[in-house]
């Protein structure tokens, strides 16, 4: 490796590392921010939060390295150019592609890992992801008692206290128990309480003081069912236990999730992909082959006499039907009417059907093209901020991240309307998921094509000239229109 490979290279490494950390927390958070309420309160210990945590970075590293490999190829090339390096490296007679290979080649490794990554790596993170937060969602939230307001977190239990302090204790505490599900014919009322878990949270203990136990029991030997005896217990302190395995975490079935299609590797897309299209072919000739029951003459064969019968012969009979009388039954029309109109339903529920199936092709085939989309779009990022960098001549995080930002929302935008416009049918599928690709490649083409040929693009001397040049032809422009006029007034 010569020394120029290493000098780029080690102007590349440390920004990158630093913007694919910052990228990645950027978009970890996010993942966390859109989820928060569902996930916030619920008593499943930090290492499942950890779980779920690293599941959630690893499914944004597709979305984050291409923002890193823009911010940071900017801010390499721009390092360079900002301390004349790159300037030096020039007048040495080395192109800018020569000083730029070096980082393409760790570009074209990039996009593989990237391309593996989307294969293996994120449908298993996406199903355990999306999995652990399932269960997360499902569990409910600690349990806590508002002030005055019954409480029916507890499955059999409705509690009620008029006073919650910070230390667990209660005060006026009133239990109703449901667990035989028989009414409100268990009471229980308390002047204090104190609440906390054993066994690992598995138990909740209601430890009540100066309370009283009331008690209906329904006489069942009796006919009527009239009969009850009533029992009051009172006693100073007493404990009760409650099953708290309705606050647990309870694992998912994984397999429950493996259908989606972001759960799934490029193979398995593929052989879906095919699937979904042979069923929409043979649901496509079922409805064909339904539609003939409907039609009494168009789609009905024809019979062997009618087969048989010459052309003039069945001329001559149309010819004769025509002109006899024709037949006015309001029988006949009225059964036409609901058999056209049974048929419109029919037909509007099997387009709204085969609607559905095509979306689904539609969705299978776009989450196909992404697995390509995300890694391909390294490369373009890295052929838009290579060049640029080079001609802006700033390193760190000032306008390089600016630039970035512009760029990267408009890859986000065109990447959401490519989607919409796939999932609708409205636009070629691979056409709409390579669409933001395709653009951006387009910037990259001109600014590597100003960046050989040393453009000063963003110089404001440079528009200053422009500006002034222009402003020159405005006012020889003008001139010249004032001295014909006054050579037609002489005239």
């Amino acid at each position: 490796m010569r020394k120029l490979d290493k000098l780029v290279l080690k102007a590349f490494w440390g920004p990158f590392i630093v913007t694919f950390a910052v990228t990645e927390f950027i978009f970890l958070t996010r993942f966390i921010l859109l989820y928060f309420d569902e996930i916030a309160g619920r008593d499943v210990g930090l290492d499942v939060y950890g779980r779920l945590f690293f599941f959630f970075s690893l499914m944004v590293v597709p979305v984050s390295m291409p923002l890193a490999v823009l911010l940071s190829s900017l801010m390499c090339f721009g390092n360079l150019g900002e301390f004349s390096e790159l300037t030096a490296v020039k007048s040495a007679g080395i192109s800018l592609g020569r000083v730029i290979r070096p980082v393409a080649v760790v570009m074209v490794f990039i996009t593989g890992f990237i391309l593996w990554f989307n294969n293996t790596v994120q449908p298993w993170a996406n199903l355990k992801g999306y999995s652990l937060l399932w269960d997360i969602k499902t569990t409910k939230a600690t349990l806590s008692f508002k002030e005055g307001v019954f409480n029916n977190d507890l499955p059999g239990y409705s509690i009620k206290v008029s006073k919650n302090y910070e230390n667990g204790s209660l005060k006026n505490v009133l239990i109703y128990d449901h667990a035989e599900s028989n009414g409100n014919r268990h009471v229980t009322i308390a002047d204090s309480a104190r609440t906390y878990t054993i066994l690992d949270g598995g138990y909740l203990v209601f430890e009540l003081f100066n309370a009283t136990d009331y008690v209906e029991d329904v006489d069942k030997s009796s006919g009527d069912g009239n009969t009850t005896d009533f029992a009051k217990n009172a006693f100073k302190h007493t404990k009760k236990y409650i099953n708290m395995r309705s606050f647990q975490m309870t694992k998912t079935d994984e397999d429950q999730f493996k259908n989606h299609a972001i759960m799934k590797s490029i193979s398995q897309l593929s052989m879906d992909g095919d699937s979904l299209k042979n069923n929409y072919e043979l649901a496509i000739k079922g409805l064909v082959s339904m539609a003939r029951q409907y039609y009494s003459y168009h789609l009905q064969p024809l019979s062997e006499t009618a087969q048989k019968m010459p052309n003039r012969w069945v001329d001559s009979l149309i010819t004769a039907r025509e002109k006899l009388p024709l037949v006015k039954s309001t029988d006949i029309t009225a059964s036409a009417l609901s058999s056209a109109k049974s048929r419109l339903t029919s037909i509007e529920t099997d387009d709204l059907l085969m609607y559905d199936r095509r979306k689904n092709i539609y969705k299978n085939e776009l989450e196909w093209n992404h697995k390509f989309t995300t890694a391909i779009s390294c490369l373009v990022m890295f052929l838009i901020g290579a060049p640029l960098g080079s001609i802006i001549k700033k390193g760190g995080f000032g306008l390089p991240v600016l630039v970035a930002i512009v760029f990267f929302i408009l890859m986000y935008v065109l990447t959401i309307q490519g989607d919409k416009y796939a999932k609708e049918g409205t636009m070629w599928v691979p056409l709409a998921a390579w669409m933001s690709n395709l653009v951006l490649f387009g910037f990259g083409i001109y600014f590597l094509m100003k960046a050989l040929n040393d453009s000063r693009l963003f110089e404001a001397d440079v528009y200053s000239i422009a500006f002034n040049r222009l402003k020159e032809k405005v006012m020889n422009w003008k001139s010249q229109t004032t001295l014909f006029k006054k050579k037609s007034r002489a005239v």
